[in-house]
């Protein structure tokens, strides 16, 4: 081992003795494998900030998960045997109603170490209304405090406090404006669904005044003009839903399992899952276009870096032709030779890729301190040493074909080389 180190560390010396002597074009290379990983890093960096802040703004505000009761379908009677039947059939209309069993559902759930947070909630269509104002609504009864694991409501609170009970509700901000109100302002509450002894006794049991104890922006215009947040008990009753649920949502730690995991949580339940994968098809085929061209970027890039390589030192085989048969007649093996030259690509690609991460930190500083501010780039340590990595990869893979040239050549041949 120790005979194995001294020959690498006379070799290395070699080698970079060679680099000193061609210094104009070491330092070129060496700007060159720097811009390229600059360019790596800054990229990838800025493709992984951009689609975390288009996950974040979207999953923000929704669950990983979400079951609900299976759509109501029409039994038909089989045909007899011997005849054709002929149906035609209307869907039937899925009416609000609970999900069976759901305590026990949630208990189960609750166990699962796939999934981390369980809020089971009462959702459905209401109106509110202030004075001649009138909007609609999607009534959504919860726990807070399992619900603030699905959705952090607490981070989105923009005035007042993050309570519901019987006498108190959550709104967006957009509706909030709609009608003119702020946190303290009294408002009624609607759903529509009167059950038949209400409707004989002209009574309305589904309606009632509450108090704003707080307003949120979600950063989503539809939900902010759309959500109110209330008691898991009184959105039961106002939505003729006494003791049910009709969502369960979910979130997982690996966002996108969560179509393999909504399968598994579905066949165990026999509910209706449906994850966010399948609902934001259009925000997945954005994120995978953005890591695909994010790689073909930093292919094109390392075949650059590995051609520019190759180049120097293809002339340095050249230029130092009289010098390699010189170390061949003192008896240095084809073997050492071919080292030399692999450690400059290392060299190269080291150097390079220490020079470019400095400059990929100072222009990740610079977007964020001056750029649009819409997000920030984070540079993981990961990312860092991934790329010098693969630049110390290419840098050898590069100066593979010089120092084989280098090796093959004949002593007596390469020292008469003028």
């Amino acid at each position: 081992m120790t005979a194995f180190f001294g020959r690498f560390w006379i070799d290395a010396n070699i080698a970079i003795s060679f680099l000193r002597e061609g210094r104009i074009q070491s330092l070129m290379i060496t700007l060159g494998v720097a811009i390229g990983v600059a360019v790596i890093i800054f990229i990838t960096a800025l493709i992984q900030g951009l689609q975390t802040n288009l996950i974040d703004s979207t999953l923000g505000s929704q669950a990983h998960i979400r079951l609900v009761s299976p759509d109501e379908v029409n039994l038909i009677a089989p045909p007899v045997d011997d005849t054709l039947q002929l149906i035609q059939e209307d869907k039937r209309p899925q009416r609000l109603r609970s999900i069976n069993n759901w305590q026990q559902i949630t208990d189960t759930l609750d166990q699962l170490p796939l999934l981390t947070a369980v809020s089971p909630n009462v959702s459905g269509p209401g109106f509110v209304r202030r004075g001649e104002a009138l909007e609609s609504v999607i009534l959504v009864g919860t726990d807070l405090e399992r619900y603030q694991k699905i959705i952090p409501l607490s981070e989105y609170l923009i005035s007042g406090e993050l309570r519901v009970s019987a006498d108190n509700v959550l709104i967006g901000s957009e509706l909030a404006k709609n009608l003119g109100v702020e946190v303290g302002s009294k408002l009624r509450l609607d759903s529509g669904q009167d059950d038949d002894s209400s409707r004989d006794n002209n009574l309305n049991n589904n309606s009632a005044a509450v108090n704003i104890a707080g307003i949120f922006e979600l950063g989503v215009r539809e939900l902010d003009a759309r959500y109110v947040y209330l008691d898991l008990k009184q959105a039961q009753s106002l939505l003729n839903l006494p003791g049910g649920i009709t969502v369960i949502d979910l979130t997982v730690e690996d966002i996108f399992e969560a179509e393999e995991i909504a399968a598994q949580v579905g066949r165990l339940t026999s509910l209706q899952a449906e994850s966010w994968i399948k609902t934001n098809a259009q925000l997945l085929s954005g994120l995978t276009a953005q890591s695909l061209s994010s790689n073909m970027i930093v292919g094109f890039v390392a075949i650059s870096v590995a051609f520019g390589i190759a180049s120097v030192l293809s002339v340095s085989v050249v230029q130092r032709t009289r010098e390699i048969g010189i170390l061949r007649a003192m008896g240095a093996t084809r073997q050492q030779i071919l080292r030399i030259f692999l450690i400059q690509g290392a060299v190269f690609g080291l150097l390079g890729s220490i020079v470019g991460s400095g400059v990929s930190y100072v222009l990740v500083w610079s977007f964020n301190t001056f750029g649009p501010n819409i997000f920030t780039i984070p540079i993981s340590i990961n990312l860092i040493l991934v790329t010098m990595s693969l630049a110390t990869l290419t840098g050898i893979i590069a100066a593979a074909i010089p120092a084989r040239r280098a090796a093959a050549l004949d002593p007596v041949v390469a020292i008469r080389y003028v």
